[in-house]
């Protein structure tokens, strides 16, 4: 009885899949590896390249393994990325959702946990976001994402496929011995940004824009670390099997930082001076994204082990300084 993680070697795929296995289960891993990597996938779980907008390719891996859930966190997700090239993102993220689910009816499969976002919300219209906040996104990722939501929500009104759709705020940090982290290429996200430059691996920090509506003109973001929403995924799975409603949550500290604020954090934890100057703002992005968690944390019984953005940034470095090129694949 196996649980399916589709992107299982992408940055929070591999985290969860290591979770897992380290909770007793047995995984199954489905990716292309188109941004994720081969050597971050515990050698534990059952690995199958292919894509899941492939059906024939899918329905093979369900019918050789006895899936019984499925965490879904399959998904282009850069935010720049997706305000220029839209119909990638809904080619990938929609069509492989819809092929998933057609699967998943077809075998049998009841219950899955989707990989959201914050980026549904678009510009929020409160301090802390609840699930019940409007989600009119402003990119095409969270756009397709919320799509995602309206699919699975269907899915389960006609076919009974429950599911926990899990809205990220700002993914963060890395398994603690830095055996697993953060590689994304191109990078685009802050904390590994930040950490090229105290590496000098990159002469200087942009921060894109300093006018937005918060207290130092910077973007602020909720940051929570990848294991914490690993084991929120492993919640969620455990509350659809005990027959519980199919909800979304929202995953995220309950408190924001901007940028500026998160880099004189770096700058404590490394030791490094860290140049940085501001630069223009990029499309697509909101000034703040902070959730109100409560929902998780009372329903799902959700504990996060990291509430301190500077023992986020620890892991994060102590990944960066074993793997200083990332992985090697």
């Amino acid at each position: 009885m196996a649980i399916l993680v589709a992107g299982g070697a992408g940055y929070i795929g591999s985290h969860m899949v290591d979770r897992l296995i380290e909770k007793g289960q047995d995984v199954v891993v489905v990716d292309n590896l188109s941004t994720g990597h081969l050597a971050a996938i515990n050698k534990k779980a059952r690995f199958y390249q292919g894509d899941t907008r492939d059906k024939a390719f899918l329905t093979n891996v369900f019918e050789q393994e006895k899936i019984t859930g499925v965490i879904h966190l399959d998904a282009f997700s850069l935010v720049g990325e997706s305000m220029t090239d839209p119909l990638k993102y809904f080619d990938n993220n929609i069509y492989g959702m819809i092929v998933l689910l057609e699967v998943m009816k077809e075998q049998g499969v009841k219950y899955m946990v989707f990989s959201s976002t914050a980026a549904t919300y678009g510009q929020p219209q409160s301090e802390l976001i609840t699930e019940n906040d409007p989600q009119v996104p402003i990119n095409p990722y969270g756009e397709s994402k919320l799509s995602m939501e309206k699919m699975i929500h269907w899915a389960d009104k006609a076919y009974g496929i429950k599911f926990v759709a899990l809205r990220y705020f700002n993914a963060a940090g890395a398994k603690a011995d830095g055996s697993i982290g953060e590689d994304h290429r191109p990078e685009t996200h802050l904390i590994p940004i930040i950490l090229q430059v105290a590496a000098g691996q990159r002469a200087q920090l942009q921060i894109f824009g300093d006018d937005y509506n918060t207290p130092d003109g910077t973007n602020v973001r909720d940051y929570v670390h990848v294991l914490d929403l690993a084991d929120a995924h492993i919640l969620a799975l455990k509350y659809l099997k005990a027959g519980h409603p199919s909800r979304a949550f929202n995953l995220g500290s309950s408190t924001g930082f901007s940028n500026k604020q998160m880099l004189e954090a770096a700058r404590k934890v490394t030791g490094k001076p860290i140049p940085a100057k501001i630069a223009p703002r990029r499309g697509g992005d909101p000034d703040s994204l902070v959730a109100d968690s409560h929902q998780a944390r009372e329903k799902l019984g959700w504990q996060p082990q990291y509430d301190n953005v500077e023992d986020i940034i620890k892991t994060a470095w102590a990944w960066k300084q074993k793997h200083p090129q990332g992985y090697n694949d």
